[in-house]
């Protein structure tokens, strides 16, 4: 038996206790273990939303448009600025209830986790390392720093949002030989020790409510930090868990219940577009983002269960360009919904770029409402472009700069 398959074996078991962080192991499947064995072990780096080929393309067409529009976008940004001022605490709080009594002040982490992330584009696009020293000096202050997620159970929302973005940022960073090697280890046990650990908490117990109880995208932050400290980590079982959720998992950021029900036509009818049109386009953003990092790695999420995530994609699209779209009604254990919600209708987010460009540009499929919508986003901005608070920094954006394909 050679090394590398005795590797995959050993981390088939690890699968089963990382995803929920648990002893308990279900059951994998003979196909899930035909793949385990099959894949590669390394990580390529960087490899979560873009890699090297990536950056060589923004690079080579900087001066035409659109990249040339959304690099003014990225540039205009205060968040890419030298003189940007971090601000990292000790406890970040997100959300407060009789038990949890302490200020909120998560503003601080969103912040900068999109200061680091612009910084480091500006510095892989420009080879300005002015901009790398900036982005690690944020990552290291925060390593260096932070000790605690605390709040209501809003913090699983801060753990997963903010830990696939952070993660996001470092992965470009590690590719910047002024980083300390000492300084990205620190910045990865922030990973594994602060933010990791409230992510399969989150997606083991769901804070002892029922599996239906949480909305779609309170699993997808958590999926998406999972999968990002994963492959920032070189944690080969922690990743793969977040994929064997995403197909098979039991709660709601599984891509069967995120989209949960495909009409005849093919329109997917997102899980939480009967609650409002801010969380549904927030999760296209999250699943975006989960299914182009896992491409990177040579998963295939995008065509996973016959495109499921591009038929999302277009019904939350067309009925946000406002035109109607069937509804099935749909019930969990807190509401029963019988039509769309208009709340935040024709909401503009920085998410269409990139699943545009690879539905439409890369694989050469018809997505006529979400080409619609990107065109109407283009130029995406960043974290700041779309209001102060946290539903602007949801999503890292700048997709017009990093994901056109030409």
């Amino acid at each position: 038996m050679n090394k590398h398959f005795k590797q995959r074996l050993l981390l088939l078991f690890l699968i089963s206790r990382v995803v929920c962080g648990s002893a308990a192991a279900p059951e994998i499947s003979v196909a899930a273990a035909a793949l385990a064995v099959a894949k590669p072990i390394v990580f390529i780096h960087p490899g979560l939303l873009h890699n090297d080929a990536d950056f060589e393309r923004m690079r080579s067409h900087l001066n035409r448009e659109p990249w040339k529009s959304g690099w003014e976008k990225l540039i205009a940004n205060p968040h890419a600025a030298l003189n940007y001022k971090l601000r990292p605490a000790e406890l970040v709080v997100r959300g407060r209830d009789a038990l949890h009594t302490e200020p909120e002040n998560y503003a601080l982490l969103f912040n900068d986790a999109a200061a680091a992330y612009a910084c480091a584009l500006r510095w892989r696009i420009s080879g300005d390392v002015r901009y790398a020293e900036k982005s690690i000096a944020i990552l290291n202050a925060w390593s260096a720093t932070l000790k605690k997620l605390g709040g209501s159970t809003d913090v699983d929302l801060a753990a997963g949002i903010y830990g696939y973005e952070f993660a996001n940022a470092a992965e470009i960073m590690r590719t910047y030989p002024g980083w300390k090697l000492a300084d990205l280890e620190r910045f990865q046990k922030l990973m594994l020790e602060v933010f990791l650990p409230i992510n399969q908490d989150f997606l083991k117990r769901h804070n002892n409510t029922r599996i239906d109880h949480y909305w779609a995208n309170w699993d997808l932050c958590n999926l998406a930090s999972m999968m990002s400290i994963g492959v920032l980590c070189d944690r080969r079982e922690i990743y793969d868990a977040a994929i064997h959720y995403l197909k098979s998992g039991p709660g709601n950021g599984a891509i069967s219940k995120t989209i949960y029900y495909v009409h005849p036509g093919g329109l997917g009818q997102w899980q939480e577009s009967g609650r409002d049109q801010g969380h549904t386009v927030m999760g296209i953003g999250m699943l975006g983002a989960i299914c182009e990092m896992a491409w990177k790695q040579g998963d295939d999420l995008y065509g996973y269960d016959d495109n499921r995530f591009l038929a999302g994609c277009e019904y939350v699209a067309k009925y946000n360009l406002g035109e109607e779209v069937p509804f099935k009604p749909y019930q969990n254990d807190k509401v029963k919904q019988t039509t769309n919600s208009i709340a935040g209708r024709g909401e503009l987010r920085p998410v269409w770029e990139l699943v545009y460009n690879h539905y439409v540009k890369g694989k050469g499929l018809p997505a006529p409402y979400t080409t619609k919508m990107a065109a109407k986003v283009r130029p995406e901005g960043g974290g700041g472009n779309y209001g102060p608070n946290s539903g602007g920094f949801d999503q890292l954006g700048y997709g017009t700069l990093t994901a056109t394909l030409p």
